[in-house]
């Protein structure tokens, strides 16, 4: 996404929110883990009803250290490591839980294991029915994400035939994670890929890889989602709320999503 659309997601959502009374704590930025931070945003606010917490659609990681660098948002929310120049303006990351980053399906697939060649191959569309893998007689419909996405980075960065594969021309891009699963939702034979939850394995087909399931310990990819605030405007709730996302009490909610509790630092 774009700075100056990132922006502009980032005006209308924010503008939306402050509707609400002066107790909202709005956290926007990345799309992974979405749910799971909401039900965590929600278990908060019953703690502390003089505090709503709002996670609002995703606006991308990048929006997230916009909304938070022009003091739009108090905490965002991110699933890349903050750059030595978000540092040096006083930006900083609390890593809280680490998510899997899965290949899922069009349910008309009929297939739940890949080896990570095979899935590469899809990827770079030299393998472009899923007959040519043990599934159905339909063509494959890949669906990625941008270059700068944090999905696609951690791909890039976690499975070997993923640091230099060219993705196929024929591909649909998908700009949030949200519209992703969408995509991938609407047409016969797609494949998409995402952050892990168990709610999505109701709806599509989630590829093991090499026979590990994304809640193995030793699964390959994963996604680390981390709040950020400007250290020299952060606020006591957010703080507090910094607090509660590292306790006990997230990492019950972490778990029952498929997340992985993380401590503060990467």
């Amino acid at each position: 996404m774009s700075s100056r659309r990132a922006t502009l997601a980032i005006s209308l959502i924010l503008a939306s929110a402050v509707s609400a009374s002066a107790g909202d704590l709005v956290i926007p930025g990345t799309g992974d883990g979405l749910e799971m931070l909401r039900h965590l945003a929600a278990a908060y606010t019953a703690k502390h009803p003089d505090t709503n917490v709002i996670v609002p659609p995703s606006i991308g990681s990048g929006g997230g250290k916009i909304a938070v660098a022009q003091d739009r948002a108090v905490l965002g929310r991110i699933a890349v490591p903050l750059s030595a120049a978000d540092e040096a303006v006083g930006m900083v990351a609390v890593s809280i839980v680490r998510v899997p980053t899965v290949f899922f399906t069009h349910p008309s697939v009929h297939i739940d294991n890949l080896s990570g060649r095979q899935i590469s191959e899809i990827f770079a569309g030299s393998t472009r029915s899923w007959a040519d893998v043990g599934g159905p007689d339909l063509r494959i419909r890949v669906v990625r994400r941008e270059e700068a996405d944090s999905t696609l980075q951690v791909l890039r960065a976690t499975l070997p035939d993923w640091k230099d594969l060219a993705i196929t021309d024929r591909s649909k891009t998908a700009v949030t994670t949200q519209e992703a699963f969408e995509v991938v939702s609407s047409y016969a034979g797609a494949i998409g890929f995402g952050p892990y939850s168990k709610a999505i394995e109701q709806q599509f087909n989630v590829l093991k890889i090499d026979g590990m399931h994304p809640t193995s310990v030793d699964y390959p990819s994963f996604t680390t989602i981390r709040l950020i605030f400007n250290r020299h405007h952060v606020s006591d709730e957010a703080l507090r709320f910094i607090k509660f996302a590292t306790s006990p009490d997230a990492t019950q909610i972490f778990a029952s999503y498929g997340g992985v509790p993380e401590r503060a630092g990467d």
